[in-house]
Formats: structure tokens, C-alpha cells, sequence
């Protein structure tokens, strides 16, 4: 049987913690920054958790973790 191939396009927007969470990055801060204030362009740069519905999907499209 073939590899799972990884699911390019989740393995750019997702990334798994050590301990299996799932971390997903903030959109809107690649442009049209000027109109945005400092504080929401400072809070994008973080990533947040996904929702638990979210996890299970991601985690089928990223079969190493």
C-alpha cells in the first residue's frame, strides 16, 4: 500500500503541537494593512487553537501527526 500523502494546502495553513493540538493561523494581514489599527494587526500575528471539529478534519489531512 502507497504513503498518505500530505495534504499540501493544510500543511500550510495548520500546525500540530507536541501534545496534538492544532494550531491555525490568523487571515486578513497580507494587505490593506493601513486602514487596520496597530492592536489588530498585533493580535493577527498570533495563531489560535482550532475548535475540536476542526482537529479531527486536519489531523485526517496531515497523516504524520
Amino acid at each position: 500500500m502507497a504513503k498518505m500523502k500530505t495534504h499540501r494546502g493544510a500543511a500550510k495553513r495548520f500546525k500540530v503541537t507536541g501534545s496534538g493540538k492544532v494550531i491555525k493561523f490568523s487571515s486578513h494581514k497580507s494587505h490593506i494593512l493601513e486602514k487596520k489599527s496597530a492592536k489588530r494587526k498585533r493580535q493577527l500575528r498570533h495563531g489560535q487553537t482550532a475548535s475540536k471539529a476542526d482537529t479531527k478534519r486536519v489531523r485526517d489531512l496531515l497523516p504524520y501527526k
